[in-house]
């Protein structure tokens, strides 16, 4: 199957997430800079989710640039991950409202490792859907920046289980950085 059709699902369903995201920002009380302050958690919470739908739809776009050719398990291994990407507007408003509480700060993270997993899966289901394409293997041929993602929110999730919750969140943003940086610095280096 070839892949813009594909590829426009994709960025639909993100700019609806994103959409969702900023509807379920809470509007303040009254006009001051204090009732502003009050939802400074939901205005972190929303910027950091933004930062992520914008992440997931930028790695994509990257690797199907180079992708010829799609499945079944490539489609129905994205509308899984997609499904669970959309549970995003949801969990940011719970931690928007409750962001000291570890629970909701666990599920954001939760949905950052699923999404991880499940893009390492994508990946390797693209190879062996496009067996021939060199680019596509040499871009997929390591999954570091997803491993690093699944580390460090890991670690977030015990910090933030022993410590603080809001750490999660903290160590969510630190692995959309490492998404952006891991890459370059590998290239760089070899």
């Amino acid at each position: 199957m070839e892949t813009e059709r594909f590829e426009a699902l994709i960025d639909a369903i993100l700019a609806i997430i994103i959409t969702i995201i900023v509807l379920e920002l809470p509007l303040a009380n009254v006009g001051s800079w204090e009732a502003l302050y009050e939802l400074r958690y939901d205005f972190l919470i929303y910027a950091v989710s933004f930062i992520v739908c914008f992440n997931f739809w930028n790695f994509n776009n990257n690797i199907f640039r180079l992708v010829n050719k799609v499945d079944n398990k490539v489609i129905w291994t994205m509308g899984i991950t997609l499904f669970v990407f959309s549970l995003l507007p949801y969990l940011t408003l719970f931690v928007g409202e409750h962001f000291y509480l570890f629970l909701p700060q666990f599920l954001y993270g939760l949905c950052f490792i699923i999404t991880a997993v499940l893009s390492i899966i994508i990946g390797n289901f693209l190879k062996a859907a496009d067996p021939g394409n060199i680019a596509l293997h040499i871009a997929l041929s390591k999954h570091y920046p997803m491993y690093a993602t699944i580390t460090t929110v890991l670690i977030g999730m015990i910090l933030g289980y022993i410590f603080y919750p809001p750490i999660i969140l903290v160590c969510c943003l630190i692995s959309i950085l490492g998404v952006w940086f891991i890459p370059r610095i590998i290239f760089h280096f070899k």
